[in-house]
Protein backbone atom coordinates (compact mmCIF):
# COMPACT_ATOMS: atom_id res chain seq x y z
CA UNK A 1 0.00 0.00 0.00
CA UNK A 2 1.49 3.32 -1.12
CA UNK A 3 2.50 5.63 1.57
CA UNK A 4 2.60 8.54 -0.42
CA UNK A 5 -0.49 10.33 -2.64
CA UNK A 6 0.24 8.00 -5.42
CA UNK A 7 -0.82 10.99 -8.24
CA UNK A 8 2.31 12.62 -7.33
CA UNK A 9 4.51 10.34 -8.89
CA UNK A 10 2.36 8.46 -11.17
CA UNK A 11 3.64 8.12 -14.75
CA UNK A 12 2.88 9.97 -17.29
CA UNK A 13 1.62 13.01 -16.13
CA UNK A 14 -2.56 12.62 -16.93
CA UNK A 15 -3.84 13.32 -20.12
CA UNK A 16 -6.45 15.94 -18.56
CA UNK A 17 -5.84 17.95 -15.25
CA UNK A 18 -6.75 20.88 -13.02
CA UNK A 19 -5.22 23.03 -10.32
CA UNK A 20 -7.12 24.30 -8.20
CA UNK A 21 -5.71 27.13 -5.63
CA UNK A 22 -7.99 27.88 -2.17
CA UNK A 23 -7.79 31.55 0.17
CA UNK A 24 -8.55 30.00 4.09
CA UNK A 25 -12.07 32.25 4.29
CA UNK A 26 -13.62 30.71 7.52
CA UNK A 27 -11.32 29.21 10.06
CA UNK A 28 -14.47 28.26 12.42
CA UNK A 29 -15.86 26.53 9.37
CA UNK A 30 -11.93 24.45 9.00
CA UNK A 31 -12.97 21.12 10.28
CA UNK A 32 -16.31 20.21 8.38
CA UNK A 33 -14.41 21.30 5.12
CA UNK A 34 -11.43 18.78 6.08
CA UNK A 35 -13.49 16.40 6.56
CA UNK A 36 -15.08 16.74 3.64
CA UNK A 37 -11.73 16.90 1.56
CA UNK A 38 -10.41 13.28 3.71
CA UNK A 39 -13.67 12.21 1.72
CA UNK A 40 -12.94 13.71 -1.31
CA UNK A 41 -8.94 12.96 -1.66
CA UNK A 42 -7.62 9.84 -2.44
CA UNK A 43 -4.19 11.26 -3.34
CA UNK A 44 -4.18 9.51 -6.86
CA UNK A 45 -7.10 11.51 -8.98
CA UNK A 46 -6.66 14.22 -6.60
CA UNK A 47 -3.52 15.45 -4.67
CA UNK A 48 -3.76 17.84 -2.33
CA UNK A 49 -0.86 20.42 -0.38
CA UNK A 50 -1.16 22.68 2.26
CA UNK A 51 0.21 26.23 1.94
CA UNK A 52 1.93 27.65 5.28
CA UNK A 53 -1.17 30.20 6.31
CA UNK A 54 -3.50 26.80 6.38
CA UNK A 55 -0.47 25.05 8.80
CA UNK A 56 -0.18 28.58 10.74
CA UNK A 57 -4.96 28.65 10.89
CA UNK A 58 -4.08 25.12 12.83
CA UNK A 59 -1.65 26.13 14.91
CA UNK A 60 1.17 23.80 13.52
CA UNK A 61 4.34 24.47 11.76
CA UNK A 62 5.58 21.71 8.76
CA UNK A 63 9.04 21.53 9.13
CA UNK A 64 10.46 23.01 5.76
CA UNK A 65 7.50 24.46 5.00
CA UNK A 66 7.66 28.61 3.28
CA UNK A 67 5.64 30.30 0.91
CA UNK A 68 6.85 30.86 -2.34
CA UNK A 69 9.76 34.09 -2.55
CA UNK A 70 8.90 36.60 -4.95
CA UNK A 71 13.03 36.90 -6.62
CA UNK A 72 13.74 39.96 -8.66
CA UNK A 73 16.68 38.75 -10.55
CA UNK A 74 19.10 39.83 -13.43
CA UNK A 75 16.06 41.50 -15.34
CA UNK A 76 13.47 38.77 -14.18
CA UNK A 77 10.79 38.53 -11.86
CA UNK A 78 9.76 35.83 -9.85
CA UNK A 79 6.16 36.55 -8.38
CA UNK A 80 4.48 35.31 -5.24
CA UNK A 81 1.01 34.07 -5.21
CA UNK A 82 0.85 32.14 -2.14
CA UNK A 83 -1.98 30.26 -1.43
CA UNK A 84 -3.83 28.19 1.76
CA UNK A 85 -4.60 24.76 -0.35
CA UNK A 86 -3.49 23.45 -3.37
CA UNK A 87 -5.85 20.49 -5.12
CA UNK A 88 -4.15 18.67 -8.47
CA UNK A 89 -7.10 16.90 -10.39
CA UNK A 90 -6.54 14.31 -12.75
CA UNK A 91 -8.46 13.07 -15.35
CA UNK A 92 -9.24 11.94 -19.42
CA UNK A 93 -12.39 14.28 -19.71
CA UNK A 94 -12.35 17.89 -19.13
CA UNK A 95 -16.23 17.62 -18.24
CA UNK A 96 -15.64 15.36 -15.30
CA UNK A 97 -12.80 17.70 -14.05
CA UNK A 98 -15.32 20.14 -14.46
CA UNK A 99 -18.27 18.75 -12.69
CA UNK A 100 -15.28 17.50 -9.91
CA UNK A 101 -13.64 20.62 -9.32
CA UNK A 102 -16.98 22.18 -8.52
CA UNK A 103 -18.13 19.27 -6.08
CA UNK A 104 -14.91 19.87 -4.20
CA UNK A 105 -15.36 23.86 -4.12
CA UNK A 106 -19.04 23.28 -3.03
CA UNK A 107 -17.22 20.67 -0.09
CA UNK A 108 -14.67 23.09 1.08
CA UNK A 109 -17.18 26.29 1.30
CA UNK A 110 -17.40 28.42 3.71
CA UNK A 111 -14.13 27.57 4.81
CA UNK A 112 -11.85 27.72 1.87
CA UNK A 113 -12.76 29.91 -1.54
CA UNK A 114 -11.83 29.29 -5.25
CA UNK A 115 -9.31 32.06 -6.01
CA UNK A 116 -7.56 30.39 -9.30
CA UNK A 117 -8.10 27.44 -11.53
CA UNK A 118 -6.20 26.17 -14.32
CA UNK A 119 -6.62 23.74 -16.76
CA UNK A 120 -3.69 21.88 -18.26
CA UNK A 121 -3.04 18.70 -20.44
CA UNK A 122 -0.70 16.23 -22.06
CA UNK A 123 0.86 17.58 -25.25
CA UNK A 124 2.36 14.56 -27.01
CA UNK A 125 4.33 12.35 -25.02
CA UNK A 126 5.05 15.03 -22.15
CA UNK A 127 6.32 17.92 -24.04
CA UNK A 128 5.97 21.88 -23.80
CA UNK A 129 4.04 23.49 -26.41
CA UNK A 130 7.37 25.15 -27.56
CA UNK A 131 7.67 21.59 -28.83
CA UNK A 132 11.00 20.34 -26.29
CA UNK A 133 10.22 17.40 -24.41
CA UNK A 134 9.83 18.60 -20.45
CA UNK A 135 11.41 16.37 -17.70
CA UNK A 136 14.04 14.92 -19.59
CA UNK A 137 16.38 14.45 -16.74
CA UNK A 138 13.68 13.48 -13.99
CA UNK A 139 14.75 10.70 -12.04
CA UNK A 140 12.97 7.52 -11.98
CA UNK A 141 12.03 4.27 -9.89
CA UNK A 142 14.25 4.60 -6.15
CA UNK A 143 15.66 7.64 -7.19
CA UNK A 144 12.12 9.43 -8.15
CA UNK A 145 10.99 8.60 -4.73
CA UNK A 146 14.54 9.48 -2.90
CA UNK A 147 13.94 12.91 -4.80
CA UNK A 148 10.63 13.47 -4.29
CA UNK A 149 9.27 12.22 -0.36
CA UNK A 150 10.36 12.52 2.73
CA UNK A 151 12.02 9.57 4.09
CA UNK A 152 12.33 10.00 7.69
CA UNK A 153 10.80 12.29 10.40
CA UNK A 154 7.05 11.98 13.30
CA UNK A 155 4.29 10.66 12.83
CA UNK A 156 2.56 11.86 9.55
CA UNK A 157 5.36 13.33 7.96
CA UNK A 158 7.00 10.11 5.84
CA UNK A 159 5.86 9.70 2.30
CA UNK A 160 4.88 13.56 2.07
CA UNK A 161 6.04 16.02 -0.31
CA UNK A 162 7.32 19.22 -1.23
CA UNK A 163 5.12 21.07 -4.28
CA UNK A 164 6.68 24.03 -5.87
CA UNK A 165 4.29 25.55 -8.52
CA UNK A 166 4.85 28.40 -10.98
CA UNK A 167 2.69 29.46 -14.53
CA UNK A 168 4.55 30.01 -17.02
CA UNK A 169 3.43 32.36 -19.90
CA UNK A 170 5.08 31.88 -23.46
CA UNK A 171 5.92 34.00 -26.25
CA UNK A 172 5.22 31.31 -28.53
CA UNK A 173 4.75 33.56 -31.64
CA UNK A 174 8.06 35.20 -30.55
CA UNK A 175 9.59 31.84 -30.15
CA UNK A 176 8.87 30.57 -33.30
CA UNK A 177 10.15 33.27 -35.27
CA UNK A 178 13.59 32.14 -33.97
CA UNK A 179 15.90 30.25 -36.18
CA UNK A 180 16.50 26.23 -35.12
CA UNK A 181 19.16 27.46 -33.60
CA UNK A 182 18.74 30.12 -31.46
CA UNK A 183 15.30 27.96 -30.09
CA UNK A 184 18.03 25.12 -28.87
CA UNK A 185 20.37 27.87 -27.32
CA UNK A 186 17.86 29.23 -24.75
CA UNK A 187 16.81 25.32 -24.00
CA UNK A 188 20.25 23.74 -24.33
CA UNK A 189 19.00 20.86 -26.11
CA UNK A 190 18.27 19.89 -30.02
CA UNK A 191 14.69 19.94 -30.66
CA UNK A 192 15.60 17.21 -33.45
CA UNK A 193 16.54 14.67 -31.21
CA UNK A 194 16.12 16.32 -27.96
CA UNK A 195 20.08 15.52 -27.16
CA UNK A 196 21.68 18.12 -24.87
CA UNK A 197 24.29 20.61 -26.57
CA UNK A 198 27.82 20.78 -25.10
CA UNK A 199 28.79 24.13 -25.93
CA UNK A 200 25.43 25.69 -25.87
CA UNK A 201 25.45 29.10 -24.09
CA UNK A 202 26.04 28.89 -20.38
CA UNK A 203 22.59 30.85 -20.31
CA UNK A 204 20.89 27.78 -21.80
CA UNK A 205 18.01 26.38 -19.52
CA UNK A 206 19.50 22.76 -19.18
CA UNK A 207 23.06 24.39 -18.32
CA UNK A 208 21.01 26.62 -15.81
CA UNK A 209 19.08 23.72 -14.02
CA UNK A 210 21.12 20.96 -14.17
CA UNK A 211 20.71 19.23 -10.86
CA UNK A 212 24.05 17.28 -10.47
CA UNK A 213 25.57 20.11 -10.52
CA UNK A 214 24.67 21.62 -7.30
CA UNK A 215 25.81 21.50 -4.14
CA UNK A 216 24.04 19.95 -2.49
CA UNK A 217 22.95 18.17 -5.82
CA UNK A 218 19.43 19.82 -6.69
CA UNK A 219 17.11 16.52 -7.83
CA UNK A 220 13.27 16.98 -7.65
CA UNK A 221 10.50 15.29 -9.97
CA UNK A 222 9.10 17.55 -12.71
CA UNK A 223 5.56 17.10 -13.40
CA UNK A 224 4.57 19.87 -15.73
CA UNK A 225 1.44 20.14 -18.01
CA UNK A 226 0.91 22.93 -20.49
CA UNK A 227 -2.00 25.59 -20.59
CA UNK A 228 -3.98 27.14 -22.88
CA UNK A 229 -6.38 29.97 -22.51
CA UNK A 230 -7.34 31.60 -25.94
CA UNK A 231 -4.40 32.97 -27.56
CA UNK A 232 -2.13 32.90 -24.52
CA UNK A 233 -0.51 29.85 -23.39
CA UNK A 234 2.22 28.26 -21.70
CA UNK A 235 3.91 25.70 -19.23
CA UNK A 236 2.28 24.79 -15.59
CA UNK A 237 5.39 23.89 -13.86
CA UNK A 238 5.22 21.51 -10.98
CA UNK A 239 7.85 19.89 -9.06
CA UNK A 240 8.06 17.47 -5.81
CA UNK A 241 10.73 17.59 -3.35
CA UNK A 242 11.63 15.98 -0.55
CA UNK A 243 12.49 19.78 0.73
CA UNK A 244 11.69 23.16 -1.01
CA UNK A 245 15.78 23.83 -1.42
CA UNK A 246 16.74 22.12 -4.58
CA UNK A 247 13.79 24.03 -6.83
CA UNK A 248 14.33 27.15 -4.66
CA UNK A 249 18.27 26.58 -6.00
CA UNK A 250 17.73 26.14 -8.89
CA UNK A 251 15.34 29.17 -9.46
CA UNK A 252 17.74 31.45 -7.81
CA UNK A 253 20.24 30.41 -10.45
CA UNK A 254 17.72 30.65 -13.38
CA UNK A 255 16.98 34.31 -11.84
CA UNK A 256 20.55 34.76 -12.14
CA UNK A 257 20.89 35.58 -8.64
CA UNK A 258 24.17 32.87 -8.04
CA UNK A 259 26.23 34.28 -11.14
CA UNK A 260 24.40 37.42 -12.73
CA UNK A 261 23.52 34.74 -15.56
CA UNK A 262 20.08 34.67 -16.53
CA UNK A 263 18.33 31.36 -17.86
CA UNK A 264 17.72 31.95 -21.43
CA UNK A 265 14.01 30.92 -20.95
CA UNK A 266 13.24 34.03 -19.44
CA UNK A 267 13.66 35.53 -23.41
CA UNK A 268 10.85 33.91 -24.44
CA UNK A 269 8.43 33.38 -21.14
CA UNK A 270 7.78 34.67 -17.75
CA UNK A 271 6.55 33.27 -14.71
CA UNK A 272 2.81 34.86 -13.44
CA UNK A 273 2.52 32.67 -10.25
CA UNK A 274 4.27 30.88 -7.94
CA UNK A 275 3.40 28.73 -5.02
CA UNK A 276 4.83 26.46 -2.16
CA UNK A 277 2.59 23.46 -0.64
CA UNK A 278 3.29 20.12 1.66
CA UNK A 279 1.50 17.08 0.09
CA UNK A 280 0.89 14.71 3.50
CA UNK A 281 1.43 11.74 3.45
CA UNK A 282 -1.55 8.57 2.91
CA UNK A 283 -2.43 5.92 5.03
CA UNK A 284 -5.40 3.35 4.94
CA UNK A 285 -5.96 4.97 1.49
CA UNK A 286 -6.53 8.37 2.93
CA UNK A 287 -5.01 11.65 3.46
CA UNK A 288 -2.59 11.03 7.12
CA UNK A 289 -2.94 14.62 8.14
CA UNK A 290 -1.46 13.58 11.88
CA UNK A 291 1.02 16.41 11.43
CA UNK A 292 -1.51 18.91 11.16
CA UNK A 293 -3.07 17.16 14.54
CA UNK A 294 -5.65 15.90 13.13
CA UNK A 295 -7.20 12.29 12.88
Amino acid sequence: MSYYQPGILATPVPAQARHLFFALASVEALPQAIDNLLMLVDGKSAVVGIGESLSKALNVEIAGLRSFPALTGVGVENPSTQHALWVWLHGVDRGELLNRSHALEAALAPAFRLVQMQETFRHMDGHDLTGYEDGTENPHDDAAVAAALQSTGADGLVGGSFAAIQQWQHDLKGFHRLSAGAKDDIMGRRLSDNEEIDDAPISAHVKRTAQESFAPQAFVVRRSMPWIEGERAGLMFLAFGFSLDAFEAQLRRMSGLEDGIADGLYKISRPLTGGYYWCPPIKAGHLDLRALRIG
